[in-house]
């Protein structure tokens, strides 16, 4: 819901800034927002869409089906998304759209990117140490990206969990005027699970790359011997499953 809610505000802002920019010509399409970077979220998957459904519908299945629809028009999500939402209560739902939706899309910065990463962080608290698996903070992640100086070429984290790597590596080339288009993105993660959640996380920001499940101490599914210009990895993560 926290993914629905980030990409639906994304798309929102580029529509306003397509529809700004246009000279009405030609209708406004999918490929205009890929251009900005932006996952396309079908009108059934519309946040406002699921806000303002009716009373007697069935807000679970009207997910799902968004979510369905939203890996539709978005290849890098086939079969990612959750889509057991009539498995919950549809009080819990509503609420949880209401409670979303009360967030001012106005609000300065990137607050759902804020949002996204603070539930990140609290999931990995948590799981515990197990958290390691798949979140590491910020300010770690930063720091690799700062030492890399990564601006183009292909980028490999071997133990990727839900991609904050590429992510705050998008924010780095971009914050150096750099373009993220020549840069090249590939992941591994044991968990499948995880790799959904990187793949939403990548979607989200307008990345997409090929991430692969498997155990980077026996698979090699990249064949990465002299393959990758870049090795994005959190040392205290690969110590801990050794």
């Amino acid at each position: 819901m926290i993914f629905l809610r980030y990409a639906d505000q994304k798309f929102t802002d580029a529509e306003k800034k397509l529809t700004a920019s246009g000279s009405g010509r030609r209708k406004i399409g999918k490929i205009d927002y890929q251009a900005q970077g932006v996952l396309f979220i079908p009108e059934k998957a519309r946040f406002a869409t699921l806000l303002n459904l009716p009373g007697g519908a069935d807000i679970g299945k009207a997910i799902n089906d968004g979510m369905k629809a939203i890996e539709f028009e978005n290849e890098d999500l086939k079969d990612v998304l959750p889509k057991t939402y009539n498995a919950l209560d549809k009080s819990l739902l509503i609420s949880l759209l209401k409670n979303f939706s009360s967030i001012p899309m106005t609000i300065e910065g990137d607050a759902f990117g804020k949002i996204y990463e603070y539930f990140l962080g609290k999931f990995a608290m948590a799981k515990g140490q197990k958290g390691g698996e798949f979140f590491t903070p910020t300010s770690i992640v930063r720091l690799i990206v700062e030492i890399i100086e990564s601006y183009h070429g292909r980028i490999f984290d071997p133990a990727c969990g839900s991609g904050g790597m590429f992510v705050q590596l998008s924010v780095f080339v971009e914050h150096h005027n750099k373009s993220i288009n020549e840069i090249a993105i590939y992941g591994q993660e044991k968990v499948a699970e995880i790799i959904w959640l990187c793949k939403m996380n990548l979607a989200v920001h307008g990345l997409s790359g090929d991430i692969r499940q498997a155990v980077t101490y026996y698979e090699d599914p990249h064949k990465s011997v002299g393959k990758f210009d870049f090795v994005m990895a959190n040392p205290v993560r690969e110590y801990r499953h050794s």
